[in-house]
């Protein structure tokens, strides 16, 4: 099959008020992504679903000129694409009629990878919300080594999801509403930096998009249909996170939901899904995995936790604080260290990937055994 030119992929994704659906259909019609750019307008007007109006932002040939720019921002930073068409797009992606026509990905992954959970929550999440979700990641890990785990990089659920994915040595991808050019929210850029090396980032908008609140909305339909399925560790009633476990439903994946006391407001949400048939009842990572028929897999690397005798000296310190102490605030632990605070929280978020620390409300750090 000849290849298609990058600038076409991109500008067939560019056009506005078209949608992945129609996009598909312009190619199938039209015969070659190419083709969709070089159809007279009165071709188009006659195809089923495009009208007038879509035939004249498909005849504005501007769309070539931004996507020219587009692709020399991809090759510069070295970005891969991958459009519905490519024999490597991730296959289970491809079952959603709606999933984007092309989207960006950087990192060091495997997007078919064997085994791939989505995990969504509330971006306040609660201490018992983080505790619950470190634990069932931990678990899989044991039992699914290579587990690709897939979340939205916002503050909360999803940030813990990241940062236990690389406690625990698996990937983990994180899916951006906004373009490359950007980090949302900044906080967490250095665990993207992380996940740069065991995982990545993706996203389906050019590079100088905003972080505008439609666009995370958006980006859900990747987190629901890239999976095997989506576990909701926490949510209120009208979260955010029900949103993509209704997208998981429609696309026929598998949703599960951590139950909470009724009073809960943070629970609300998923008491619903559960209540209403809308996702099995899981409590631990053996429900999952029961659910799922993952039979246990062996592990050519040990997951394993970093050992006192490897640590620097710096995190040595930090460790018999906190083991003596048992929790300490970061101002409190930069004093009786006598590190900075902002390299002292660096070193701490390198403990965080390595599983030996977790961060509370407050910036209270505990071990996590």
């Amino acid at each position: 099959m000849e290849e298609i030119p990058l600038k076409y992929k991109i500008a067939l994704s560019l056009i506005p008020r078209i949608g992945d659906i129609n996009a598909r259909k312009l190619v199938s019609y039209t015969g070659s992504v190419e083709a969709v750019f070089h159809e007279p307008y009165r071709s188009l007007v006659k195809i089923p679903g495009i009208g007038s109006s879509l035939a004249k932002y498909i005849s504005d040939r501007s769309y070539l000129k931004i996507a020219e720019q587009e692709a020399e921002f991809v090759e510069k930073k070295k970005i891969k694409t991958f459009f519905y068409l490519d024999s490597d797009y991730p296959y289970r992606l491809k079952q959603c009629e709606d999933s984007p026509v092309l989207f960006y990905f950087t990192g060091n992954c495997d997007l078919n990878a064997p085994r791939i959970l989505s995990i969504v929550g509330t971006r306040n999440a609660t201490s018992r919300g983080r505790e619950i979700c470190d634990r069932i990641i931990a678990g899989l890990a044991v039992d699914n080594p290579g587990l690709l785990i897939i979340s939205g990089l916002a503050y909360g659920i999803d940030i813990t999801a990241h940062k236990s994915a690389l406690a625990n040595n698996l990937p983990t991808v994180g899916v951006l509403g906004h373009g490359f050019n950007t980090l949302y929210p900044s906080v967490h850029r250095p665990v993207a930096s992380a996940m740069l090396e065991k995982g990545g980032l993706i996203t389906d908008f050019r590079s100088d998009e905003k972080p505008e609140r439609n666009n995370f909305i958006k980006r859900n339909r990747i987190i629901a249909g890239i999976s095997d399925a989506t576990l909701v560790v926490e949510s209120a009633v009208e979260g955010g996170a029900l949103i993509t476990a209704d997208i998981a439903n429609s696309y026929n994946r598998d949703v599960f939901a951590v139950p909470g006391r009724p009073d809960d407001p943070w629970s609300g949400g998923c008491n619903n899904l559960i209540k209403r048939n809308k996702a099995a009842l899981v409590e631990n990572h053996q429900d999952i995995e029961y659910l799922l028929d993952w039979k246990p897999r062996k592990s050519d690397e040990p997951v394993q936790k970093t050992l006192f005798s490897q640590l620097t000296g710096e995190e040595q310190k930090i460790y018999e604080i906190l083991s003596r102490d048992g929790e300490m605030n970061l101002d409190l632990l930069s004093r009786e260290t006598g590190t900075p605070v902002h390299k002292l929280s660096a070193i701490l978020l390198q403990m965080e990937f390595c599983g030996l620390v977790r961060s509370h409300p407050g910036n209270i750090f505990r071990l996590t055994s």
